[in-house]
């Protein structure tokens, strides 16, 4: 199993036939939607019965269609019908990254997910208005584009929201401490007091933006332990860096 970052399917219709167990066992991933008990035998059966055929057909299985399959107990099935039901809480950034949209991983999810309030509001984003956000190239845009813009994929998100998955962006009020409104951050390196995901989420939750790549609109760049070519790329376009102790006090107290 590859981790979201690694979004590597072609097929731009999420019922394509030779992709839908790999792509269901990508939707279930503890990194995307998380569904415990949802592993690669239960959804090879599942697909191989005409169970599900896509992301929503997930939620709609009953407790009969699971005590079926192999290897799965009543107890167990149970657990995974609530495991699927939990999913649907799940925030809009991991729905987006589940999806599996070429070129989108967990970091442009998050990306797109601050700078739109909802997965309906990012589908009907133009490939300009994608392209504003930073981090989204022309390639990212219009892979965002045409995934939306099929028929096939369109019926699977209508299916979701009939079932009540979340898709909309949680409103959070910001920690006190200094707003980062307008600034972009790149983290390169490993940093002692948070993980990568820990520091982008404390930039967002103070409006400031995280992004993968350093570009000559980045503000600022966070060098950990370790940093990679992210840091070279900083120092020869003139991008400002800070280490941890100084993003720490641009943070402020929790």
């Amino acid at each position: 199993m590859r981790l979201p970052e690694e979004v590597y399917h072609r097929c731009t219709n999420v019922e394509c036939p030779a992709q839908i167990k790999e792509r269901l066992r990508y939707y279930a991933h503890r990194n995307t939607m998380d569904i415990d008990g949802l592993g690669p035998a239960v959804i090879d059966q599942l697909v191989d019965k005409g169970l599900v055929r896509d992301f929503g057909d997930l939620y709609r299985l009953t407790l009969d269609d699971l005590v079926g399959l192999e290897r799965l107990a009543e107890k167990s099935a149970e657990n995974l019908l609530l495991a699927i039901e939990e999913s649907k809480q799940r925030p809009l950034a991991r729905l987006i990254a589940a999806l599996a949209i070429l070129h989108v991983g967990a970091t442009a999810a998050d990306l797109l997910a601050h700078q739109f309030d909802s997965l309906d509001a990012l589908a009907n984003a133009s490939e300009e208005e994608l392209q504003a956000v930073e981090g989204v190239g022309p390639v990212m845009a219009r892979s965002i584009a045409a995934f939306f813009r099929n028929p096939q994929n369109q019926k699977v998100i209508e299916k979701l929201k009939q079932a009540g998955v979340n898709m909309e962006a949680e409103r959070r009020e910001a920690p006190a401490g200094p707003g980062l409104s307008g600034l972009t951050f790149v983290i390169t390196g490993s940093l002692k007091g948070f993980t990568r995901q820990e520091a982008e989420e404390a930039i967002r939750a103070r409006g400031g933006q995280a992004s993968s790549s350093v570009s000559k609109k980045t503000d600022y760049v966070v060098v950990g332990d370790d940093p990679g070519s992210k840091l070279d790329k900083a120092r020869s376009l003139g991008v400002k860096t800070m280490d941890e102790a100084e993003f720490k006090k641009l943070l402020g107290p929790n």
